[in-house]
């Protein structure tokens, strides 16, 4: 009896354990936030005019890794984003051409491995400068209602935000 016993508490701590891997896979999902291209905002606009959120970063920027890593992990931001604006995630190195507001934009090298893409000037150039990571925010018509050029945590952003909403 007493064999049967612990044989059936095994099976219910690896039933428990396999559903909390189960919930906490679903909870990952469910905490995406979706990212778009630029060639994209003109068709998703037709569907539902949204303001524009655009995090600017590099690859080699570790203010913009810890953004990505915390700031855009949070679930609440993440669901305030999906829900309420556009939001794309835009390499300031990136190569390829972009289409965007009736004009093409192309990546410019500034050295043998170094550039900046024109996009990347357009949209985070402040004072003169360019610096990451930078969140640009766009109205429905393509239009900057909001720039700014250094780390921000989830709380500072979402009240951002709220406020634009």
């Amino acid at each position: 009896m007493i064999e049967r016993l612990k044989f059936m508490t095994r099976k219910k701590i690896i039933l428990i354990l396999l559903w909390t891997c189960i919930l906490t896979q679903a909870q990952t999902f469910i905490a995406q936030l979706n990212s778009s291209q630029f060639e994209e905002i003109e068709t998703l606009q037709k569907i539902e005019k949204r303001n524009i959120v655009v995090f600017i970063h590099t690859d080699w920027c570790k203010y913009c890794k810890t953004m990505q890593n915390t700031t855009f992990k949070n679930k609440e931001l993440i669901t305030l984003l999906n829900d309420k604006f556009y939001f794309v995630e835009f390499n300031a190195e990136d190569k390829r051409k972009i289409a965007f507001n009736g004009t093409v934009y192309n990546y410019n090298p500034n050295g043998s491995s170094s550039g900046v893409h024109e996009l990347a000037l357009e949209l985070g150039t402040i004072d003169k400068q360019i610096s990451y990571p930078t969140i640009c925010i766009l109205n429905d018509q393509n239009e900057i209602i909001f720039q700014h050029n250094s780390f921000m945590n989830a709380k500072e952003f979402k009240i951002l935000l709220e406020r634009l909403e």
